[in-house]
């Protein structure tokens, strides 16, 4: 399957984006990415180990903690901390990762194509979702 086809069957298939590496801070496209998804009609469940709200929502400190089925893990974090990122994806039962613009990484890339998860690497959601005019399911 393209890359182009992973990214459409994952934004017509999620409804629902966690995504790990959320910033707080408004001038970062860790949450400037995570906002507009929310406007366009997206749940969000922000993962960083030090806020407590981002983009209005509870913040949980890691995918291990959030209390319900995660499915789409979106991430802002370096590619080095990618591998680690999807093995905990893996492990909490996630079947997307999505490495934001700018991040790859080939081991990460193995970890969860192996676990059967969708995966896609170094895209931007907000392009994506703008290229495709793909919003969330009512």
């Amino acid at each position: 399957m393209s890359t182009d086809a992973v990214v459409e069957e994952i934004l017509r298939t999620y409804d629902t984006i966690t995504v790990v590496g959320a910033s707080a801070n408004p001038a970062k496209a860790a949450n400037e990415v995570p906002a507009h998804m929310q406007h366009l009609g997206w749940r969000i469940i922000p993962v960083n180990p030090t806020a407590d709200e981002i983009v209005g929502e509870k913040v949980y400190r890691t995918l291990a903690d959030i209390p319900e089925q995660v499915g789409l893990v979106d991430v802002f974090r370096p590619s080095a901390d990618t591998p680690e990122i999807a093995r905990q994806a893996v492990a909490a039962g996630a079947t997307a990762l999505w490495l934001q613009l700018g991040i790859s990484s080939p081991e990460a890339r193995e970890i969860a194509e192996s676990a059967g998860l969708l995966y896609v690497e170094d895209r931007c959601l907000i392009i994506e979702q703008r290229r495709t005019g793909i919003t969330p399911s009512a």
